[in-house]
């Protein structure tokens, strides 16, 4: 089933300060303030390792429409105190609202590696091609790997203003396109970033030579239901 719906909202950031207090909040208070928000299905959160600072974060929704529907933008306009505080401290925030594209495999892994990328002039078609047809699914066959997704990243609806986006220190960078591969085991991981999906072969596939790949390790994962059922 891959992903649970045909949009997901996706972040990088790292943040000042206390991360036990960081996690506490993501963990307590906003995954189940989100997931009450109708259309948000489920969200994850991840620590980066092996040399990547920070957290990834996604949340899956129904569909793009979600992240720019008045309850969605009602809750950004309102943070609690406790976002207040901890907004104000995010850094190197990358915020981007996406369409799901293509996603294969089954259930979600604990290691994960995200990688933001841009098609070069006039490849976006070849690009697509290759990961959609042969790539990501060729991929979810390999031991160790459960999961594989395109995502493309909507700017408009990503610059969207908000108040939660007026505490952070800088401007939100936003994604072209991302992938994300999900599983098992941290080996497997490793060995698609160095090898079917390293920068010399997504080059050779279309993609412009600035991308950045990150690894993560998944840490607390919630879904809409979780979420109604703790706040009844």
């Amino acid at each position: 089933m891959g992903l649970l719906g045909a949009g997901a909202m996706v972040f990088w950031w790292e943040v000042d300060g206390d991360p036990d207090d960081h996690d506490a909040w993501h963990s307590h208070e906003h995954l189940q303030e989100r997931l009450c928000v109708p259309g948000f299905l489920r969200g994850r959160r991840g620590n980066g390792v092996s040399g990547t600072a920070g957290y990834f974060v996604m949340y899956e929704v129904d569909d793009l429409a979600i992240l720019i529907s008045k309850p969605y933008l009602d809750r950004l306009n309102n943070p609690t105190p406790w976002s207040q505080r901890i907004m104000s401290r995010f850094r190197y925030m990358n915020r981007t609202l996406c369409r799901v594209v293509a996603s294969f495999g089954t259930g979600i892994g604990t290691e994960l590696l995200t990688i933001q990328l841009a098609p070069a002039a006039d490849q976006a078609e070849t690009l697509r091609d290759w990961l959609v047809a042969d790539a990501l699914p060729g991929l979810v066959q390999q031991p160790g790997i459960v999961g594989t997704h395109l995502l493309e990243g909507d700017e408009a609806a990503s610059r969207t203003e908000t108040e939660e986006k007026r505490l952070r220190e800088s401007e939100d960078e936003i994604a072209d396109w991302v992938v994300l591969v999900e599983g098992y085991d941290a080996e497997g991981i490793r060995s698609v970033f160095e090898g079917p999906l390293s920068e010399a072969s997504l080059t050779g596939h279309g993609a412009s030579a600035d991308s950045i790949s990150a690894r993560y390790r998944l840490v607390h994962t919630m879904s809409d239901r979780d979420a109604l059922t703790s706040s009844e």
